[in-house]
């Protein structure tokens, strides 16, 4: 466990590359997303179970932690360079040998960082949508500081209107979309 423990802690020094190509100096850290989008999809989470949606809280929670633990061993790899290396196939070998040590609980949390992966479950598809948004949250963030050509970021608001929980969660999509214009 300790090792696990010791190879997540390089996520809080890890930058998110896709800022840091974009200039941005001290960038969020893997482990700095990591925890927001933890923090939306259990509030996003609440919400659908209160609207009637059968949602398992819990589980969505553990898909959040675990969403971008296997970038601690092969590093937040930004779009250019996914065009060269197969990032899911590395980031699941990564998770693999991260959780091995676990035992009775590595295949459960295989199985849930693969739920997210490939969005075949309620839980797993709600933690991407948390990942989008956080994403464009903190692009709004960094723009609303000064920072420009953030552009391609916001192609991430198509996908999230595009989403089954667009409906449920319309008007904060919408309200991020006018601070952005706003700006």
């Amino acid at each position: 466990m300790l090792t696990l423990f010791l190879e997540a802690g390089k996520l809080k020094r890890l930058p998110r590359m896709g800022w840091l190509l974009r200039g941005i100096k001290n960038p969020e850290s893997v482990a700095d997303h990591t925890y927001r989008v933890a923090l939306i999809t259990l509030v996003l989470a609440d919400m659908l179970k209160e609207r009637g949606v059968e949602i398992d809280v819990e589980k969505a929670l553990k898909i959040s932690i675990l969403h971008d633990l296997g970038e601690a061993k092969i590093t937040d790899l930004p779009l250019e360079a996914q065009r060269y290396i197969d990032k899911k196939k590395a980031e699941k070998k990564a998770i693999m040998e991260l959780l091995i040590s676990l035992n009775s609980r590595s295949l459960e949390y295989f199985k849930l960082f693969e739920e997210y992966e490939e969005e075949t479950s309620l839980e797993g598809r709600l933690v991407r949508f948390a990942d989008k948004l956080e994403m464009l949250i903190q692009a709004y963030e960094y723009e609303k500081s000064g920072i420009q050509n953030l552009e391609e970021f916001w192609k991430a608001l198509e996908y999230l209107k595009q989403s089954e929980f667009y409906d449920y969660f319309k008007e904060l999509i919408d309200e991020l979309e006018l601070l952005k214009k706003e700006i």
